[in-house]
């Protein structure tokens, strides 16, 4: 994909638990997703997810399965299954802040990402990060361009 030619704008609604991205101002993508359980917020370590400004600073898992689980952000196998407390499954945008109140969101390990956990998207249950469906974040990752801005409220 070439984001030179196109803007490229994600907005996620925590009320509603939906990301939109948007191309030259024409919606193209909408799922639901799951935010923090404990709700909006900047402290590290606090398990809530950060709400302003940003802009997508990595794109990691191109090209591999979906179910693709990572730790570390290093790719460790597709996901057998087992129990997690977050699985971090098939594709990462990783987030940057670039507010002073979430300038600290790329440091705190701030992605979209796919889940292990597929019944609770539509509800509030991650431990920060934007999780959505497998499939969705397959599509939302080919869509979205390094550079990409995020609006998060």
């Amino acid at each position: 994909m070439n984001g030179q030619d196109s803007h490229c704008c994600i907005e996620v609604s925590l009320d509603r638990q939906e990301v939109i991205l948007f191309r030259n101002d024409k919606r193209v993508f909408q799922a639901p997703v799951s935010t923090a359980a404990k709700g909006p917020g900047f402290q590290e370590g606090s398990y809530r997810t950060p709400t302003g400004n940003f802009v997508i600073r990595e794109r990691i898992g191109e090209g591999a399965p979906i179910f693709t689980s990572f730790r570390g952000r290093i790719p460790r196998g597709v996901w057998n299954g087992e129990e997690s407390d977050d699985a971090i499954l098939t594709r990462i945008l990783w987030l940057e802040g670039l507010d002073e109140k979430n300038s600290n969101t790329y440091c705190r390990y701030i992605y979209f990402h796919g889940t292990h956990a597929e019944d609770q998207i539509g509800n509030p249950a991650s431990q920060g990060c934007i999780r959505l469906r497998n499939r969705d974040m397959l599509r939302l990752f080919d869509l979205t361009p390094i550079g990409a801005t995020v609006h998060i409220s």
